[in-house]
């Protein structure tokens, strides 16, 4: 799984034209499923990302995570993420997980994030989806878990 994480003063998601998803302060979690993927990995992922330290302390330092900053949660389900670039200009998506694998595991990691203590709102899955947001920093990271390639995903 990966997860790009923004630090956002406020975030929205959009379905022809009905919002769906709205924080303010926290985080926009744009997450992509691989097919090797399993639900350890949601459950894994999500506890990184709600510890993340990237909101700022007293002293304007990045050293508290959402759960200390008080923070919310957008979760944007994107396959994308799962798109191999290396070779030519149009991106392969081999690696990505099928359609319900990959919602049952967006599921997961949403339910792991809710049952940590955060307030999570999301998208649509495999909706076409408007994301927008106003960005605080910026402060932008990529999660990948499992953290090292398993021996079975290709290359």
């Amino acid at each position: 799984m990966r997860a790009v994480v923004q630090r956002v003063h406020r975030a929205e998601v959009r379905v022809a034209g009905e919002v769906v998803g709205r924080i303010g302060c926290g985080s926009l979690v744009l997450l992509g499923v691989a097919r090797t993927d399993d639900p350890s990995d949601a459950v894994a992922l999500a506890a990184r990302t709600a510890r993340l330290r990237i909101f700022p302390d007293e002293a304007g330092r990045m050293n508290l995570s959402i759960l200390e900053a008080g923070g919310e949660a957008l979760v944007v389900s994107q396959f994308t993420l799962a798109g191999d670039t290396r070779r030519g200009h149009r991106p392969s998506f081999e690696t990505a997980a099928a359609p319900e694998q990959a919602e049952t595991l967006y599921e997961r990691y949403v339910h792991s994030l809710a049952a940590l203590g955060l307030r999570v709102a999301t998208g649509r899955f495999r909706a076409m989806m408007e994301v927008e947001m106003v960005g605080d920093g910026p402060v932008t990271l990529i999660l990948d878990e499992p953290k090292e390639p398993r021996e079975d995903a290709r290359p």
